[in-house]
């Protein structure tokens, strides 16, 4: 059998690409994509993202937050439900 791995692909820095001057804080659309469901900022390793400009996404977040635009956490709501019988 021939062994097959999969390379991962090279991710490119979106805001290199686009030749972005800075990352504005009043952008939330595009800071969720760098947020978890959880609400965490998501890893340089994820996002793909230049070292700078991953600073800059995480400053922005943390503005972002501060002026009440995006929210620190996200609920988590269990599926579980109440174990307890009531009765």
């Amino acid at each position: 059998m021939a062994d097959y791995q999969k390379q991962p692909r090279r991710k490119y820095c979106q805001f290199c690409k686009e030749d972005a001057q800075y990352v504005d804080y009043k952008d939330t659309q595009l800071l969720r994509k760098y947020v978890t469901d959880r609400g965490k900022i998501k890893p340089r390793r994820v996002t793909g993202a230049c070292t700078q400009h991953q600073r800059d996404i995480a400053n922005a977040v943390k503005r972002a937050r501060t002026m009440a635009l995006m929210p620190y956490t996200v609920p988590s709501i269990s599926g579980r439900g109440d174990r307890r019988k009531r009765d």
